[in-house]
C-alpha cells in the first residue's frame, strides 16, 4: 500500500509528502550524540578536558530531552503537530549546527543543551505526527518505516560524520543544519489540519498534564518504565563494547563502528520494514517476549564470549529487539492514551527513552569499574530476565479502537480514569 493510499485510514492530506518528512525527521534523533563521537577524543584533545566533561558532550542532549519533552508534548496537543515541528527543527539545526564556530567547553556544552530542547520537540512531534495521521494497519506499517529510517540514519550520520572530522573537529557539527530546510518542508509537507489530539477538543480543566495523564492511565506509566528499564540496560552493550572488542585485539575504530553499527542496524531494518506482517501474525505480546528474550539472549553472550567471532550475534539479537520494541511501545502508549493527549503521551516516551539512556552510565559505570564489564553484562541480563517474566503475564492488547473517520469522536475518549 502506498502512502498516498493510507490516507483513506488517516486523515486528509496525509500523503506521501507528510510520510517522507515525518520519517526524514524521525532519524534525527539518533543524531545527538551518535553524530560527534567519532571525534569526540578529538574535541576533548583540542578543548583540553578530560573524559568525564566529554562524554557530557555526548550525553547532556539527553538530559536536555527528558527534562523539557513534557512542556514540548503539552505544545502539541493544544498546537497541534506541525509548528511546534517546524520550531523543533530550527532549534535543532542552530543548536547541533553552533558546534561549526564553537571553541570554548562551556559554550559548547550550552549548545549542546539547546541541541536537547530541538530534539524534544522533533521526537515528540514527529511521533505524534504519525501516531495523528496513520490508522489502523497501515499505523503498525509506518511505525516498522519508522524504525527502518531511524536505525539506517543511526548508521549513515555517524559515517558521514567520520568523514568530515577527517578535515576538523568542527565539520561533523554541520550535519545538523539539516533540521533547517527540513523545518520549510515540514511547513510546506504535513497538513495543516493535522493536530496532534485529533478531533473534539476537551475543555482546558479536563486535559491536565503528564501527572494526570499517569494518575488516569496507569498502562501508560507501565509502559514508560519499560522504555526506561529497557534503554538503561541495552545502554550497557552500546557503551561495553567498544571496550570488549579492544580487550580482544580489535583496536581500529572504524571496524569498532562497523562491527555494532552494521549489525545492529541491519537487524533493526529488517524487522522494521517486516513489522506490520510480524504484528499482524503474532500480536504484540508475543512479538514484546521475542524482543527481551533476544536482549536477554545477547547480554548472555556479550558476558561470556572469550572471541570476536560469537560476538557478532550480540550486535544482531540487539537490533533484533530493538526493531521490535521500538515501535510496539509507541504504538500501544498511544493506544492506552485518549487521543486529546497523545502528544503529552509521546513526550513522556522521548522522557523515559533518553532518560533510560543518559542515566545507564551513571549506575552500571561504577560497577563495571569496580568488577567487569561481564559482571556488568550478567547483571543487565538479569534485569532484563525479570522484565520477561513480567511480560508473560501481558495480555495481547484489544483490537485498534481509533480507526474513525475524520471528523468523528474518537472512541478512546473516555472519562479520566476508565481504562481503554
Amino acid at each position: 500500500m502506498s502512502a498516498d493510499a493510507a490516507t483513506s485510514k488517516g486523515i486528509p492530506g496525509a500523503g506521501r509528502g507528510s510520510l517522507t518528512v515525518l520519517l526524514l525527521a524521525s532519524t534525527l534523533g539518533v543524531m545527538g550524540g551518535a553524530t560527534i563521537a567519532p571525534v569526540i577524543e578529538v574535541i576533548r584533545q583540542a578543548l583540553d578536558v578530560g573524559g568525564t566533561e566529554a562524554g557530557l558532550v555526548l550525553t547532556s542532549h539527553s538530559l536536555a530531552i527528558a527534562m523539557v519533552s513534557p512542556l514540548v508534548g503539552r505544545a502539541t496537543d493544544r498546537f497541534g503537530v506541525r509548528l511546534p515541528l517546524a520550531a523543533g527543527l530550527v532549534v535543532y539545526g542552530l543548536g547541533g549546527g553552533a558546534g561549526l564556530v564553537i571553541d570554548s567547553y562551556p559554550v559548547l556544552f550550552a549548545s549542546r543543551l539547546v541541541l536537547g530542547v530541538g530534539t524534544a520537540a522533533v521526537f515528540t512531534c514527529s511521533t505524534a505526527a504519525l501516531l495523528s495521521l496513520y490508522r489502523g494497519e497501515m499505523r503498525d506499517k509506518v511505525m516498522g518505516w519508522r524504525t527502518a529510517a531511524t536505525t539506517a540514519g543511526g548508521f549513515a550520520y555517524p559515517i558521514a560524520a567520520g568523514a568530515l572530522g577527517n578535515h576538523s573537529w568542527h565539520a561533523p557539527f554541520a550535519i545538523y543544519l539539516i533540521g533547517l530546510p527540513l523545518s520549510i518542508a515540514t511547513l510546506v509537507a504535513l497538513p495543516k489540519t493535522a493536530p496532534a489530539s485529533g478531533t473534539g477538543a476537551k475543555p482546558k480543566k479536563e486535559r491536565g498534564g503528564a501527572v494526570r495523564l499517569l494518575r488516569g492511565h496507569p498502562l501508560v506509566l507501565g509502559l514508560c518504565g519499560l522504555w526506561v528499564a529497557s534503554t538503561g540496560l541495552m545502554m550497557v552493550l552500546a557503551v561495553s563494547l567498544p571496550r570488549r572488542l579492544d580487550q580482544l585485539g580489535i583496536h581500529d575504530t572504524l571496524v569498532v563502528a562497523l562491527y555494532g553499527i552494521v549489525l545492529s542496524s541491519g537487524a533493526a531494518s529488517l524487522i522494521g520494514l517486516t513489522y506490520a506482517k510480524l504484528t499482524a501474525r503474532f500480536g504484540y505480546a508475543v512479538l514484546m517476549r521475542c524482543a527481551v528474550g533476544a536482549w536477554t539472549a545477547g547480554l548472555l553472550l556479550f558476558a561470556v564470549a572469550g572471541h570476536w567471532g560469537p560476538l557478532l550475534l550480540v550486535p544482531v539479537l540487539t537490533g533484533v529487539g530493538s526493531g521490535i520494541m521500538m515501535p510496539t511501545l509507541t504504538v500501544l502508549v498511544d493506544r492506552a492514551t485518549p487521543a486529546d493527549q497523545r502528544g503529552t503521551a509521546t513526550s513522556l516516551q522521548a522522557t523515559a527513552l533518553f532518560g533510560g539512556q543518559f542515566g545507564s552510565p551513571l549506575v552500571f559505570g561504577p560497577l563495571i569499574d569496580a568488577t567487569s564489564i561481564a559482571t556488568g553484562a550478567l547483571v543487565a541480563a538479569a534485569g532484563t530476565a525479570g522484565v520477561l517474566v513480567a511480560l508473560f503475564r501481558l495480555q495481547e492488547p484489544a483490537p485498534p479502537s481509533d480507526d474513525v473517520v475524520a471528523g468523528e469522536r474518537d472512541p478512546r475518549e473516555a472519562p479520566v480514569g476508565e481504562q481503554p
